[in-house]
């Protein structure tokens, strides 16, 4: 099946002065759809072969965090490495960054193009279905703040566009009684996504990085790179 042509449409999470009982409604379905559609499993993937590299005492600031379930779940599979994961959840929405103190060690609410760290201050710094919100020039930006940040590996996940992913994903938010905004906002979110090449090439061209980009369960992509 033909891969669409990537789409610009508008998400309505991306817009303003919405309330927050939705916005934290919708967040939650993203976290089920993580958990059972392998936006979670597919970064944990990804970031399990880095974490040989961390010291036994390392941090990991997740931007663009939502409800925090990832750092969440990331802390853990560290732990299970032996290594003590200090997690940071940073989000632009501060009912979404309050929402996430439960989950993570420190929640921000920050901008993620203007990341209030320091250069190389992070050990590992992660976006899940973050950068197909930042088109164009800006996720080039985007790619650049979280490289910056870092000091031991960036890690992205995104999702895979797919006429087929795009129709699963509508079909199954019925059975799964999904806000209707979380309907819309994954429909856009999947035909906004990335084909493994496309993600190859921004990254090369934001950091200069040839990296390996994997195709994971359920039309998902991901990539790593040592910060350059």
């Amino acid at each position: 099946m033909l891969t669409p042509a990537k789409r610009h449409g508008s998400e309505i999470l991306d817009g303003k002065d919405l309330d927050p009982r939705v916005v934290r409604r919708s967040m939650s379905d993203v976290v089920r759809a993580n958990a059972l559609f392998g936006g979670a499993s597919a970064l944990l993937a990804e970031l399990e072969s880095t974490i040989g590299d961390l010291p036994l005492m390392a941090t990991l600031l997740d931007v663009g965090t939502g409800l925090g379930d990832i750092p969440a779940r990331a802390r853990h599979r560290a732990w299970a490495h032996g290594v003590q994961l200090r997690t940071i959840g940073v989000d632009i929405a501060p009912d979404l960054a309050a929402a996430t103190a439960a989950k993570v060690d420190a929640a921000v609410c920050a901008d993620a193009l203007r990341l209030p760290f320091a250069d190389d201050s992070v050990d590992v710094v992660t976006c899940s279905q973050l950068l197909h919100h930042f088109p164009g020039g800006t996720g080039t930006a985007l790619l650049r703040e979280l490289n910056r940040v870092a000091r031991v590996r960036v890690v992205v996940g995104d999702l895979r566009r797919s006429w087929m992913a795009a129709a699963g994903l509508w079909l199954a938010s019925f059975p799964l009684l999904f806000h209707p905004v979380s309907r819309h906002d994954g429909v856009v979110s999947v035909l906004r996504g990335f084909t493994p090449a496309e993600l190859r090439e921004l990254v090369r061209d934001a950091v200069g990085a040839n990296v390996r980009v994997c195709r994971r369960f359920a039309f998902r992509v991901t990539t790593s790179w040592a910060p350059q």
